[in-house]
């Protein structure tokens, strides 16, 4: 892999990681929010879809790579501390792999979580 300028002005976490926030590039939408290490980060700007670190599976990993949902990169923004991405998107089909479009379907409403999106796809059949 060749060294990206671009990554060297980044400011990762101690633990290497930079939050991502993930945008429907057509309608401003916020699909999700994802870790990103150099290397995750590299992945996608080399293939123009988006990869990232799984804190919890500690590897890498190709949004889509299982449901065939993919995000495909249509821009990339780095806030004024230059400690955060917002990555504009295509979507396919679904960001979350509950069977919403967006990870943000409920919402706050006095003491409980409501439902405000639509499941799109059975998680069950997707991911067997």
């Amino acid at each position: 892999m060749k060294e990206n300028n671009v990554i060297d002005k980044l400011s990762f976490d101690n633990d290497g990681l930079i939050p991502a926030i993930v945008q429907d590039d057509e309608d401003g939408q916020v699909l999700m929010v994802a870790y990103m290490n150099r290397e995750s980060l590299e992945k996608t700007l080399n293939t123009g879809k988006t990869h990232f670190f799984s804190r919890k599976r500690k590897k890498i990993w190709l949004k889509g790579e299982t449901s065939g949902h993919l995000q495909i990169v249509r821009e990339i923004l780095v806030d004024c501390d230059t400690d955060a991405l917002l990555i504009k998107v295509e979507q396919k089909i679904a960001a979350c792999h509950t069977g919403f479009y967006s990870c943000f379907y409920r919402k706050i409403e006095k003491d409980r979580l409501k439902e405000v999106g639509t499941r799109i796809f059975d998680p069950k059949k997707v991911y067997k």
